[in-house]
């Protein structure tokens, strides 16, 4: 498939002399020269190495000499371990670290490489697959780093360790092509650390799903076939898997097996490893951590379309339309109503935020409620608030007046506090809390947050009507007849017997004072659509 060739720019090269197609493998070599795990002296590597050339037959030692050396030397010693140190590729066996290969050591590298170089542990040798559609006459490519890099830094090291500047398609962009690009690697090494690898780092929530979608994303608009994008895969399933959803956990390892055959092939470790975790995610021993997202393997929608398909697949929330914004809101919805510990801590949480032309704009409404408990005035207003959750949290006034806004007769114990869009802050001294400054962005009713959550159960209940069924809030009497209440226009009666029982009975009478708040009725009536506070 391929043939040792001149190329321009580069010395030798190996170029595909046929059409190679995704994920074919290239070749399958053993190493002529291994090099120890770790560091050994150079005179113990002279001789270690010296052995090994001296086994090597008459056509071997030819191709081994006319390698690529960046080192001086004065003997044949020195000039073998310059070759070995200009040219060994990675070998992860037992107290070995690196190898030569007489053909796959030739291949030239590339930022945006058509194939992947791999040791395969399982059949000892390395190997070399097509990332993607090679055509005939295309030079075969290589990443020789590690992580992806912005430009700047990978010319550095090119030049350091290897000796030369790379001229591909990637580090040959015009420059606002290639800050672009400078961005994104540079953002995904963000997604990278804010994900994490480890088990014990790994947070299985939706935020973390949020930033894996974001990395894969941003992958594919840099270009196909990067290694890092099969474990971004493996990072969605486990995350999945975790919440109980089989079914999107069985596609995402499908996806990362898939990647990892086309680069390592079928026979590598990752694609056996984890293959089985694609034909049974519930084997994952994190399965069942938690059951919130519960799915089977195999209830996945049919009938979708490839853009509807992503959306579910990574659990993407679609804009709310008008008509779902007059809905009545449940205060006891925690994804529009989250407790402090839920609560963003940026403005790139993409479990809150989207990027919208290089700025974050909230994605969703999301409302704090907590009950005030304390407050202090010192340089500036301090309420301390308890949330749903029965947290204690701190809420520093940071705006114009520092607090002053607030009328004396606002700040009560047991009034309750809503803050749109409120984030999570940590500040230099005392506990975490929310840093208030737009005084347009925090309202105070006048009831405590328990009477407020009741208040919003009731009106869940006698306010709804499903398919034009009623339920009466004065003896709970389902039809489709019933009226409003001529005060606060929200619960459903029977008749004014009925509508006097819910009165006395249900506290309507109190809930008719408190929903004369247009605030408060707002609260309720635009279904958490913060804008309406």
């Amino acid at each position: 498939m391929y043939a040792l060739r001149d190329v321009p720019g580069k010395g030798k090269g190996l170029v595909a002399i046929e059409d190679i197609p995704k994920g074919t493998r290239i070749l399958s070599e053993k190493p002529v020269i291994t090099t120890p795990e770790r560091q050994r002296d150079d005179e113990w590597l002279k001789t270690h190495i010296s052995q090994q050339v001296g086994s090597l037959s008459e056509h071997q030692r030819q191709s081994f000499f006319s390698m690529y050396n960046l080192h001086p030397y004065q003997n044949v010693a020195e000039q073998s371990l310059g070759i070995i140190r200009t040219n060994a590729l990675p070998i992860e066996a037992n107290g070995v670290g690196g190898g030569v290969f007489l053909e796959a050591c030739r291949i030239n590298h590339a930022c945006d490489n058509n194939a992947a170089k791999n040791w395969n542990q399982y059949i000892k040798r390395h190997t070399v697959h097509a990332l993607r559609d090679i055509p005939k006459g295309e030079e075969i490519t290589i990443y020789y780093l590690g992580l992806d890099s912005s430009r700047s830094i990978r010319q550095r090291k090119l030049l350091e360790k290897f000796g030369f500047l790379c001229s591909c398609r990637l580090c040959s962009l015009p420059t606002e092509q290639s800050q672009e690009s400078d961005k994104r690697l540079e953002r995904i090494n963000q997604l990278d650390d804010l994900i994490g690898h480890d088990g014990m780092r790994l947070n299985f929530s939706l935020r973390t799903l949020r930033y894996v979608d974001e990395r894969v994303r941003l992958y594919n608009e840099h270009g196909p076939g990067d290694s890092g994008l099969s474990r971004a895969y493996l990072d969605a399933a486990q995350t999945a898997i975790a919440n109980g959803d089989l079914a999107r956990g069985r596609i995402f390892a499908e996806r990362a097996v898939e990647g990892w055959q086309t680069a390592f092939g079928s026979d590598s470790e990752e694609v056996i490893e984890y293959g089985s975790l694609a034909r049974n995610p519930a084997g994952l021993q994190l399965y069942g951590l938690s059951m919130k997202w519960k799915t089977s393997s195999n209830e996945v929608p049919q009938g979708l379309d490839p853009n509807d398909f992503e959306d579910w697949l990574w659990r993407r929330e679609k804009p709310k339309k008008l008509e779902q914004l007059e809905k009545l809101a449940d205060l006891r919805n925690r994804e529009t109503f989250p407790g402090f510990d839920a609560l963003p801590n940026s403005d790139s949480d993409l479990d809150f935020y989207e990027k919208v032309d290089g700025t974050y704009r909230p994605l969703r409404y999301w409302c704090f409620l907590g009950e005030i408990t304390d407050s202090i005035r010192l340089h500036h207003l301090q309420l301390e608030l308890m949330d749903t959750d029965g947290k204690k949290i701190p809420v520093h006034f940071y705006t114009d007046g520092r607090g002053s806004e607030l009328a004396p007769a606002q700040i009560q114990k047991e009034y309750t506090v809503a803050v749109p869009y409120g984030k999570r802050n940590v500040f230099r001294y005392g506990n975490p809390g929310i840093r208030h400054e737009d005084p347009q962005m925090l309202k105070i009713f006048p009831v405590s947050l328990k009477k407020l959550l009741d208040l919003s159960d009731q009106i869940r209940r006698f306010s709804t009507d499903i398919d034009g069924i009623r339920m009466c809030h004065g003896c709970s009497k389902k039809s489709p007849s019933l009226k409003r209440c001529g005060k606060c226009s929200l619960f459903w009666y029977c008749d004014s017997g009925c509508q006097k029982t819910g009165w006395n009975e249900r506290g309507h009478k109190a809930s008719c004072r408190l929903l004369k708040d247009p605030e408060l009725l707002g609260l309720f009536r635009r279904g958490g659509a913060c804008d309406g506070l």
